[in-house]
């Protein structure tokens, strides 16, 4: 990605392994999980995939026992063996949950008050 592109990311990924899940209607894909930011997730892609972008997906990420993020994603790239989802719902449980990670990951709170910020400029 150029400097540029950096420079306009609103939201910082996080690398981060959990189990994670998409489902579709009856449609269910164990995925990995390779980022996560308060606006969506990128996996790769697994073998079997069929999704339909024209449909919305759920995604679950488990981060422990009893802890789990839950959204409404909606797949917006396809590139090599990544696929791209922005959040579309999320609910404050899970808002929560995903707030705590990624203020423990970027170590500032000051970039997460920015973050959340700029997610509610979105809508």
């Amino acid at each position: 990605m150029s400097d540029t592109a950096n420079e306009r990311r609103r939201f910082q990924r996080i690398a981060f392994d959990a189990a994670t899940e998409l489902t579709q209607g009856e449609r269910r894909w164990s995925v990995e999980l390779h980022d996560l930011s308060l606006k969506g997730l990128l996996v790769k892609r697994p073998p079997e995939w069929n999704g339909d972008p024209d449909q919305p997906f759920v995604a679950r990420v488990d981060l422990g026992p009893d802890t789990q993020v839950s959204m409404e994603v909606v797949l917006t790239r396809t590139q090599n063996d990544l696929l791209g989802f922005v959040c579309r719902h999320i609910d404050i449980e899970s808002i929560s949950h995903l707030r705590r990670l990624v203020e423990l990951n970027l170590g500032d709170e000051t970039l997460l008050e920015r973050e959340l910020a700029a997610l509610g400029d979105d809508h």
